[in-house]
């Protein structure tokens, strides 16, 4: 139904990278959502009235609270499409990923809820009446959050959106409750144990799993998380794949949201290249990744020698001695600057974020082992963490 519904409602709906396109299915599937949660709650509500089910009552109400989460994911995609204005230049993109945090709240409440309600019955245990139109409202809500959680899913991967993630999360831990109440009606029914409450407890922690998880996937992005792998691996092919291009550094991610995505990097040149024609080559770069990646640009051109062999030779030299220290470091920006009574070599090591040396431990070791056998060579070393 949702693919269908694409089609019609959703212009260039395979464009899932255009911010307009991700609004249009934002608010396709939280309105389709409204709709499937009321319809649940209302035949639910009825259902627990004729089988004076507490159970299926209180799922009913859950369905209710989704149609509130449905409601606030449509209202952060309405509001994370919005075009950038003066005070937020580049867009509300990171709306998405408040409204999928809130929607990770709204599933952690409810698991609680429900571990409360749960522990209640466990001390007070109740049978209740058994209906057939009950059972086969309860069949219909699982067949029905079974496809809520598909098609929220699905989109969720092919739009990257933590939002559409939580609210497939949201089904998911709806499907376990709802399956839990229905199978507590039947045990109840055919053994006369009352095991609502020992079933709901289960279903409780496994709902405010399903919540943490999906708030953790929210919360990430909007902290600032390193990019995706895969995503620096097609940055540094882009621009490597240059021939003027002797390699990249210092690059940087800022992610507003989706679709709405910053990079900067240093990119390496001959220093003996015609800087004019290197400066073109750098913009064409940026509008390359600018098409391919659907990303803004900004690169800073490093010019490097390549054909000094003084200063190949001694940036042989160093890299050697800081493989020696670990294989996990790797040096860029090399260049010396030659005075009448010692020679300075500049150049940046970039570390793990987990090396089990400080920088300053670092810089200086490198430091000591070049002097040890160079004391004419001082090192300035700047100390960079690495991206991914």
């Amino acid at each position: 139904m949702i693919t269908l519904l694409a089609k019609i409602f959703v212009p260039d709906n395979n464009d899932t990278k255009n911010p307009s396109v991700r609004q249009a299915y934002g608010i396709l599937c939280g309105a389709v959502g409204i709709f499937l949660n009321l319809c649940l709650f209302a035949g639910k509500f009825i259902a627990g009235s004729v089988s004076n089910s507490i159970a299926i009552t209180a799922d009913a109400f859950n369905n209710l609270s989704d149609a509130g989460s449905s409601i606030i994911t449509l209202i952060g995609f309405k509001m994370a499409g919005q075009k950038p204005d003066p005070h937020h230049p580049f867009g509300h993109g990171r709306i998405e990923y408040i409204s999928g945090l809130l929607v990770s709240v709204i599933i952690l409440l409810m698991g609680a809820e429900l571990l409360k309600s749960s522990f209640s019955k466990i001390l007070h245990p109740e049978m209740p009446d058994f209906s057939p139109m009950a059972v086969a409202v309860l069949l219909a809500s699982i067949l029905v959050k079974c496809y809520m959680f598909l098609y929220n899913r699905q989109l969720g991967r092919k739009l990257d959106s933590a939002a559409m993630a939580a609210t497939a999360a949201d089904s998911l831990s709806d499907t376990i409750a709802t399956s839990a109440v229905l199978a507590a009606t039947l045990i109840g029914h055919f053994t006369n144990l009352a095991v609502d409450g020992w079933c709901g407890m289960l279903v409780g922690l496994f709902i405010c799993y399903t919540g943490y998880s999906a708030a953790k996937d929210t919360v990430s992005p909007l902290l600032g998380q390193a990019p995706d792998p895969e995503f620096v691996r097609q940055i540094n092919d882009i621009v490597t794949a240059h021939e003027e291009i002797l390699g990249i550094h210092d690059l940087i991610v800022h992610n507003y949201g989706p679709g709405r995505i910053l990079i900067s990097l240093h990119a390496e040149v001959p220093a003996e290249g015609n800087f004019l024609a290197l400066h073109d080559k750098i913009d064409t770069i940026e509008h390359e990744l600018r098409s391919r990646l659907n990303c803004h640009a900004v690169i800073h051109m490093d010019p490097v020698c390549v054909e000094d062999e003084e200063t190949n030779r001694l940036k042989a030299l160093v890299k050697g001695y800081i493989e020696e220290i670990s294989g996990a470091l790797t040096m860029h920006d090399f260049r010396i600057v030659t005075g009448p009574t010692h020679t300075n070599l500049i150049f940046d090591v970039v570390t793990p974020y987990n090396f089990p040396l400080s920088d300053g431990e670092l810089a200086e070791r490198i430091q000591e082992r070049i002097r040890t056998d160079n004391p004419n060579y001082f090192a300035v070393i700047e100390v960079d963490k690495q991206m991914v």
